[in-house]
């Protein structure tokens, strides 16, 4: 029997990017170093950053559908105009730094992968993005994002192609063990920068305004209290199912580096490009093929979320109808 239209199971969709779009090929790269560099050790961080990750975003998701507005025209109800430009600000520079690295990433691994020029497939691969964003409707935009955080299982895959001891697998995920170094630490610091970050904020939220305004039968729930339960409960379900699956898709990576360049002594690992061509001569072809194409696909998904949540927010707060509050929202 086909679920119900109006299920959750049919509704999925901003947790679910959104999770989806925090494997970018920048992170790949930090969980990638973390792999290389401490083997199965760091294990534990992917899985005690999942509630922290759920809270956050389960709260910007709410803040999104509660009010109708964004994190951005949120802000503007409760500060200074000057403190939001300077948030919205750290946050566009941010992206856009991001964005920059994304797309090289990407472009280095089509020329791994494929041969060619990377700066033909980086700025290919910048203006499919852009023409995507600006030209293609939200409703079907959201469908392809959804398609393509199936490329995240090209990590899942990448595991099967070499031997593991599921053992010490699961003793890195469960007992915290690490050398005070300083690198360590900034490896450590460098996990949970890249798991939990503002561009998924001003995202998820901004994405459950665009669903609510997408159904006519919809509106904010401070106008329409009888729709509470339902769309917090599938607010809930969603935001776990995504970043329960962005942990996991972060956890498989380190997996993968750790028994392959960790033990075998490749423990220097600063790009994603350097991580997909040192597994190569170590667990084959499949593998590195698995990789490459996996940076490729989280990359389409990744830049138009980090360009969105960037646009989402300058709009917001630029944006002087915004702020202004009708009487039924003056108790948010």
């Amino acid at each position: 029997m086909a679920p119900d239209p109006g299920s959750p199971l049919r509704r999925l969709g901003p947790g679910i990017i959104t999770g989806a779009a925090d494997d970018d090929p920048s992170g790949i790269a930090t969980y990638s170093q973390a792999g290389a560099q401490a083997g199965l050790g760091l294990l534990w961080a992917v899985v005690i950053t999942l509630p922290m990750m759920v809270a956050v975003q389960s709260v910007s998701a709410r803040i999104g559908r509660v009010t109708g507005r964004g994190l951005a025209a949120n802000m503007r109800q409760v500060f200074p105009r000057p403190v939001v430009y300077l948030m919205v600000g750290l946050l566009l520079v941010a992206n856009t730094i991001n964005i920059a690295a994304d797309l090289t990433a990407m472009g280095a691994a089509a020329e791994l992968a494929i041969g060619g020029h990377e700066p033909l497939y980086t700025a290919g691969f910048a203006v499919v993005s852009l023409l995507a964003v600006v030209f293609v409707p939200y409703h079907r935009y959201v469908g392809v994002l959804k398609w393509l955080t199936l490329s995240l299982f090209a990590y899942v895959g990448v595991v099967f192609t070499v031997r593991i001891d599921w053992l010490s697998v699961a003793q890195g995920a469960l007992v915290p063990r690490f050398a005070l170094t300083g690198d360590t630490l900034m490896l450590i610091v460098a996990l949970f920068g890249t798991t939990i970050s503002p561009y998924l904020f001003f995202w998820q939220s901004s994405e459950e305004v665009e669903d609510e305004e997408a159904d006519p039968d919809a509106g904010p729930l401070v106008d329409h209290p009888e729709q509470a339960p339902r769309e917090l409960t599938r607010i809930g379900w969603d935001t776990w199912a995504g970043m329960i699956f962005s942990n996991l898709i972060a956890f498989f990576i380190i997996l993968t580096t750790a028994v392959t360049l960790h033990a075998n002594g490749q423990t220097d690992i600063q790009t994603t490009a350097q991580a997909a061509a040192a597994l190569k001569p170590v667990a084959g072809d499949l593998a590195f093929a698995l990789f490459s194409l996996g940076i490729i696909g989280t990359g389409l998904l990744a830049v138009p979320v980090l360009a969105g949540s960037a646009a989402y927010a300058v709009g917001e707060a630029g944006d002087r109808k915004s702020t202004r509050l009708n009487s039924s929202h003056t108790d948010i």
